[in-house]
């Protein structure tokens, strides 16, 4: 199990710091509301990637994989929800007007809310199940009990989550000050918002 527990972590890392949709959604709440926001969005992130280890190691993705129907429906669900988001991000980066002092950046939940936005966009990406449903097998040993062994995976690759979200935080704020004013809070927005709505599209659009 150890030595299954190294090689996972291996490529898992090579994962991790592959830019994506989690980065930018981390890096944005970096920027534009502070290290506690953008630890509690990293928290909501692995959250929803522990669940899915966790859900893959006790055949909910497997079910995924199998049933084009759930695969498709939870699919455009979190299209949806990426779409929604990207596109109220770039409605509120485009809705001030010039020379009008902007007040600090309010979203609704605070924290809770932070972190549900990260959990929820990982819980309602089907593709990350499938990669755990097409990973975990690889790597878990016949004699490891299956559920165990993929929590252990899970954790595995959730500790290096947020050791690579830890540094990206600090990394943004040492620049915060030059990217919290408005006009780059707004070009932040604009920025994110159009990767959410990329990714939703791509994730809508593709095959499989």
């Amino acid at each position: 199990m150890t030595s299954a527990l190294l090689s996972f972590a291996v490529v898992a890392g090579l994962v991790t710091i592959v830019p994506g949709l989690d980065t930018a959604l981390v890096l944005r709440a970096a920027l534009t509301r502070g290290r506690r926001v953008a630890f509690a969005t990293a928290l909501g992130v692995n959250t929803g990637v522990l669940v899915w280890g966790v859900a893959a190691a006790a055949g909910l993705s497997a079910l995924l994989t199998a049933s084009q129907l759930a695969f498709t429906v939870l699919r455009y669900a979190g299209a949806a929800y990426l779409v929604w988001f990207g596109v109220s991000m770039i409605r509120k980066a485009r809705r001030p007007a010039e020379g009008v002092v902007e007040p600090p950046v309010r979203e609704g939940g605070g924290l809770a809310g932070a972190w549900a936005r990260g959990a929820l966009t990982n819980l309602l990406n089907p593709k990350i199940g499938v990669f755990y449903v097409a990973l975990l097998p690889q790597f878990l040993p016949q004699e490891a009990p299956p559920l165990l062994g993929g929590l252990l995976l899970a954790m595995v690759h959730n500790a290096e989550g947020m050791l690579w979200f830890t540094v990206l935080i600090f990394g943004a704020g040492a620049a915060r000050s030059w990217l919290e004013r408005p006009p780059a809070r707004r070009v932040i927005d604009r920025v994110t918002g159009t990767v959410l709505v990329g990714f939703g599209l791509r994730l809508a659009l593709s095959p499989q």
